[in-house]
């Protein structure tokens, strides 16, 4: 039986980060050692391979997650460790996880079986803190605000017209709308407040996308907070915040280097959510990856039509990057969910359901191919599935010309994804010919039209009278160039998350707009979606303990 990703990382010993930096290209006065297994690296590195040719990028994604389970994260991984058995200079670029998720239902985030990163106990909780400092930087705000109102309001702020919210690591409901300032006269001026998860804060999205520290600076300083009376926007650098928030942040801009269980370098850095905000790790770690290495793996939270989408029209914006191929993650369980298949008979053999469930899948690769793409689907096999559930997969994954590759790596390491190796390897031979799917010309409408229609399929897009009138407004601000960042269900290409497979004939529903202009984005929130979510009625958290030789129990 196989052992539980817990029990694998706990019986492997890491090697020494040192080793593992030198593996990597990095001198040992470059990194800041955060014991003997992790570290940060100091930027300072990037003037001594500034001259250095940049390698080819492969991003992993998948499609609409299902309770059945993908495994992008651990394809990631695997895929990393598999180039790197091929003989292949390669690193792996992946997120930070949130606490939220790891107590609320997902457990650990850092790949699974024989393809995870190391240390995975510390990486699913404080790491080397960065989302704590996001935290940090984030609450100083709301506080220099609230102390602002409280000793006089000299910008004249309008206290009903404050969009900056405190922020929390944790699945809380109960903090989504609270009031602050009661108590009388000393406890500040009362208002209407809320939290947002650290991973859907502005200050996190800033951090990953900034390109060095002055950028950083910068768009920490643009971040609108509030309006005044007269409605003009009042940002961070207006409250004179964004010397102290830069200070709180000045080590969590660093990337952090790790490995995997078969010792590939790994940079793992940033942590914004797919379905809330933009869903990649940071732009300095993949751009240093990539100065580092010859081929880069690195994912994008939940499907192409989130995390994928938003790396392609976002992230390789800002950061001038050129994406070379796309890994499309499927699994034959989850595309039988699709196809109307309940979770509890995934087990059972079903070749209808899995015929009805590709459309999911397809609908996944046509987007990839709307950014005149190559790809490679990764499926990823479990030990439920059938030979005849694979072939049928396989038989219409060539029927439709797919290039496709059977994945082992949950169960086999890197020796489980030479196959998909081989097949990314080919995908990254010719020149890149990517391109984004609209123009910085293109108006904000136009732009949440387009990822609409394109990506998510549907016919048509209806926005709420508030949304409107924030188009309006958002344009007399002069904010019609920034990119588009959708805020929308994972679980179905629609923003209703039930309709699963691939929806036809619905309308996309745009509530309200938020300017997120330190990220350089308007947020488009649809359907029913929160940036503060709850812990379900069995959170993972009470599953987990810790033991008296410091071992921990309960991280998957």
């Amino acid at each position: 039986m196989l052992k539980s990703d817990l029990e694998i990382v706990q019986s492997h010993t890491p090697e020494d980060i040192e080793k593992i930096a030198s593996k990597a290209g990095i001198k040992v006065n470059e990194i800041e050692r955060y014991g003997r297994v992790k570290a940060k690296v100091d930027l300072d590195i990037f003037d001594r391979l500034k001259s250095a040719k940049d390698g080819r990028l492969i991003l992993v994604t998948a499609i609409n997650p299902t309770p059945a389970g993908e495994g992008k994260s651990t394809t990631t991984v695997g895929l990393g460790q598999a180039l790197s058995r091929l003989g292949k200079n390669a690193m792996i670029a992946l997120r930070e996880p949130s606490l939220g998720p790891i107590f609320g239902i997902k457990g650990g985030a850092a790949g699974g079986g024989y393809s995870q990163v190391v240390p995975m106990e510390d990486l699913n909780l404080h790491f080397t803190g960065d989302i704590h400092a996001v935290t940090t930087a984030n609450n100083l705000i709301a506080a220099m605000l609230d102390n602002h109102l409280y000793q006089g309001n000299e910008l004249d702020i309008d206290v009903n017209r404050i969009t900056w919210k405190r922020a929390l690591d944790m699945n809380d409901r109960a903090l989504r709308n609270i009031t602050v300032g009661l108590g009388g006269l000393g406890q500040g001026i009362p208002r209407q407040d809320g939290f947002n998860i650290s991973v859907a804060s502005e200050v996190m999205a800033v951090l990953t996308l900034a390109r060095d520290i002055d950028d950083l600076k910068v768009r920490l300083g643009r971040m609108v907070i509030a309006y005044s009376k007269d409605r003009t926007p009042i940002t961070v650098r207006d409250l004179k915040a964004e010397g102290a928030v830069a200070m709180v942040l000045k080590d969590a801009i660093k990337p952090n280097l790790v490995q995997t269980l078969e010792g590939t370098p790994a940079l793992v850095h940033g942590g914004p959510f797919a379905n809330i905000a933009h869903g990649c790790n940071s732009i300095i770690a993949t751009k240093l990856a990539l100065k580092l290495s010859d081929y880069v793996v690195t994912e994008a939270g939940f499907g192409a039509d989130l995390g994928a989408e938003k790396f392609l029209n976002i992230k390789t914006q800002d950061g001038d990057l050129t994406p070379n191929a796309v890994v499309i993650v499927a699994t034959i369980r989850a595309l039988k969910m699709h196809g109307g298949q309940a979770k509890d008979d995934l087990a059972k053999e079903d070749l209808d359901a899995l015929e009805k469930g590709f459309e999911n899948l397809e609908k996944h690769i046509e987007t990839i191919q709307a950014f005149n793409l190559p790809y490679v689907v990764a499926i990823n096999e479990f030990p439920t599935d059938t030979d005849q559930e694979v072939q049928a997969l396989s038989d219409r994954l060539e029927k439709a010309n797919h290039a496709y590759a059977l994945s082992r790596v949950f169960a086999e390491g890197g020796k489980g994804g030479e196959a998909l190796a081989h097949e990314v390897l080919k995908m990254t031979e010719g020149p890149a010919q990517f391109k984004p799917l609209y123009k910085a010309s293109d108006s904000l409408k136009t732009k949440i039209e387009t990822i609409a229609h394109t990506v998510y399929g549907a016919s048509s897009v209806v926005f709420s009278d508030t949304a409107k009138r924030q188009l309006r407004t958002f344009k007399k601000h002069g904010w019609e160039s920034l990119k588009i960042c959708m805020a929308k269900t994972q679980s179905s290409l629609s923003d209703d998350p039930k309709k699963l497979g691939r929806p036809r004939d619905f309308t996309l529903t745009i509530r309200e707009l938020r300017p997120s202009i330190g990220a350089g984005f308007i947020v488009a929130l649809t359907g029913n979606m929160m940036t503060m979510p709850g812990l379900p009625k069995v959170p993972s958290a009470v599953h987990m303990k810790l033991h008296e030789d410091g071992r921990v129990d309960g991280l998957f």
